[in-house]
């Protein structure tokens, strides 16, 4: 049986999210973990983009977007219903984070290399995006209701991300609901699940 292959990067968000709808959907895989600095040919050559994650299907077609690998696997199977959340409010919040939030997050990350605007500037300007995260998780348990949905899922990495960047500033802050979710997410047995470590894929091998 030839399985679908997914070029990863373990520690990117964009890779961990398109992990956990595939694992989620119980999608069985082959992972291709990459080193940024030699990246696979095969993976050049399917996407020239040369950026993860990378879906390819045994028919050939290729996925070269987070969002769209998750929505193939969810319409694959989709037993708790991530999809069913109001799909405008869901598309709206995926692209706020994908844009302006991820915009501040990356200055903030890596804010020497971008000495426009302090650090502080760049973080104030994330959290925006935080804020409005925490007003809609004061209305129920998650992003869109009361069970997880693919937002959740979509948005949570790069949260997780931005809470590291100073771990004693982000604890300090009043965004209780935040927090909690997060904490939930990132403790919960999908998440894990998806975080195991393997092997950088080389060329050579095959």
């Amino acid at each position: 049986m030839i399985l679908p292959i997914l070029y990863s990067y373990r520690r990117c968000p964009y890779a961990m999210r398109a992990r956990m709808a595939l694992k989620y959907a119980g999608i069985a895989i082959e992972i291709r973990e990459i080193s940024l600095r030699d990246k696979p040919a095969h993976l050049l050559q399917v996407s020239p983009k040369g950026t993860v994650p990378v879906l390819v299907l045994p028919d050939g077609t290729v996925l070269e977007q987070s969002l769209d690998i998750m929505h193939w696997a969810l319409q694959q199977r989709d037993i708790d219903g991530w999809l069913l959340a109001d799909r405008e409010q869901t598309q709206q919040l995926i692209a706020e984070n994908d844009t302006s939030f991820k915009h501040a997050l990356d200055r903030y990350k890596y804010a020497i290399r971008f000495p426009e605007q302090s650090m502080e500037d760049y973080r104030s300007q994330g959290e925006v995006f935080l804020a409005k995260l925490e007003q809609r998780l004061t209305q129920a348990s998650f992003l869109m209701g009361e069970q997880v949905n693919m937002a959740d899922i979509a948005i949570f990495p790069f949260i997780r991300q931005f809470s590291a960047v100073d771990t004693d500033w982000f604890e300090s802050m009043p965004y209780i609901r935040l927090k909690a979710w997060l904490s939930l997410m990132v403790e919960s047995g999908l998440f894990n699940s998806i975080m195991g470590k393997y092997p950088v894929y080389l060329d050579a091998v095959n």
